[in-house]
């Protein structure tokens, strides 16, 4: 596939939600190796202190030596931070709980909200050739998702299909406005990804028709299913896609990627 999603830099899109269990590293993960199915290079930035993408992509807590700790307090080199997961196309920089105490540590850095925006701007980076850079981020509005928002072209929201799933969307696009009129007047909201979804459910399809009446086409058309098979995959260490390439979920999640994929070629071409 010809690479019209970008002009000469990745595309950064982090994928945020301050409230957890809703699908996020789950999201990030596989959007991620459903990309690289499509022909990307992506490197995912695990910015989650659980590390649970890290995890789920293979990288053990023993072999991570540098992190995203390192690479935003310490300034540790790309070379050092960047790990091959078992996908030829697909590196990530790994987590680990160490990151838990970054906002205490970075808070006397008068340029604490920009460190992974120089981070991943730096010379170095033209190097790799990526196409998308994916950031998970803790599910918390704290420094490290600001870090997140300002580094990013834009904010992928997971959105899982379940009762007042909409009320905690405020404070989070009260913040992307926030980091947009203060630090990243280009940052905008990728679009919003319904979870978790039961067709069969009358709340899921509530809840889908609430996000399409109150978010418009931010909301994919794209909804990723309540799986079993995207549950078990992180065990093993692989995306669904890997797990079980014909399972509902691992179809959702290559759709997801050809919508995003699809608006951005389309952007290019204008």
């Amino acid at each position: 596939m010809s690479d019209m999603s970008r002009s000469g830099t990745p595309r950064i899109i982090a994928i945020a939600n301050q409230k957890g269990g809703v699908g996020k590293t789950t999201t990030a993960i596989n959007l991620a190796a459903a990309m690289v199915e499509e022909g990307m290079r992506v490197l995912l930035v695990d910015l989650d202190p659980q590390g649970n993408a890290s995890t789920g992509l293979g990288i053990e807590a023993e072999d991570r030596e540098h992190t995203t700790y390192d690479l935003l307090v310490d300034e540790v080199e790309l070379s050092a931070v960047i790990r091959q997961t078992d996908l030829e196309d697909l590196c990530i920089i790994p987590a680990t709980v160490d990151l838990s105490s970054a906002d205490i540590e970075l808070f006397s850095n008068e340029k604490r909200s920009y460190l992974l925006h120089d981070a991943l701007r730096q010379p170095a980076m033209t190097d790799y050739d990526w196409d998308y850079i994916l950031i998970d981020c803790p599910p918390s509005l704290n420094l490290l998702t600001v870090n997140a928002m300002v580094a990013a072209d834009s904010v992928l929201i997971p959105l899982q299909s379940e009762f007042f799933a909409l009320e905690g969307l405020s404070q989070l696009m009260l913040t992307i406005r926030e980091v947009r009129h203060a630090a990243n007047p280009s940052l905008r909201i990728e679009g919003v990804v319904l979870t978790m979804y039961d067709r069969r459910n009358n709340l899921s399809q509530q809840v889908e028709q609430d996000a399409r009446d109150n978010l418009g086409d931010l909301v994919f058309r794209t909804k990723i299913p309540r799986n079993v098979r995207v549950s078990e995959a992180p065990s093993y260490a692989m995306p669904v896609l890997n797990y079980d390439s014909a399972s509902l979920g691992a179809k959702a999640y290559r759709q997801l990627a050809d919508e995003i994929i699809s608006k951005h070629q389309k952007i290019a071409a204008e």
